[in-house]
């Protein structure tokens, strides 16, 4: 063989090795962009499902005593309804005292674990009260509460119980 040929066949062979070393390497540049790209993924989706733990784990805490605070109002509503007993003689006024003071107690107790009586003044708002039925007032617009009928509690920003309203039409 001459030694152009040679020369020729060499430039072929060394083209044709670095046409497959650029094949090659596209190849792996392809393999290491969609291996980044599914790494960059998962991990995203590993920091959404952490925080979104997190955010359940708060408002676990928060609100881990919603369903023992929600029984404690019948309790409540028990001894609302024997201090509105009328009392005459002095035991009991001293009796009704003492239910006062311990209504009173429960009040303190469960505000410090952030519930709240709702307010049932003023305008209706669904999302707070349950109208119970509509009457007919000269006193009040259309809308507007006119009487409460059991009280309404929140613990932080959710309702625990509705308050029991009547509406004017």
């Amino acid at each position: 063989m001459s030694e152009e040929k040679q020369n020729e066949q060499m430039l072929e062979e060394t083209a044709e090795n670095s046409e497959n070393q650029n094949d090659e390497l596209e190849k792996l540049q392809a393999d290491y962009d969609e291996l980044k790209d599914a790494y960059l993924r998962a991990n995203a989706e590993f920091e959404n499902i952490k925080k979104r733990m997190e955010k359940e784990k708060i408002s676990a805490t928060i609100y881990a005593n919603e369903s023992f605070a929600k029984d404690l109002l019948d309790v409540v509503d028990a001894l609302e309804a024997a201090i509105n007993v009328e009392a005459s003689d002095e035991i009991s006024l001293k009796i009704k005292e003492g239910v006062q003071n311990t209504l009173d107690l429960l009040l303190k107790k469960l505000e410090k674990h952030m519930v709240k009586a709702i307010d049932a003044n003023g305008e209706f708002d669904p999302n707070l009260h349950e109208a119970i039925f509509h009457v007919e007032s000269a006193e009040h617009e259309s809308g507007y509460i006119v009487q409460l009928l059991q009280k309404g509690y929140m613990m932080n920003d959710r309702v625990i119980r509705s308050a029991k309203v009547s509406v004017a039409k």
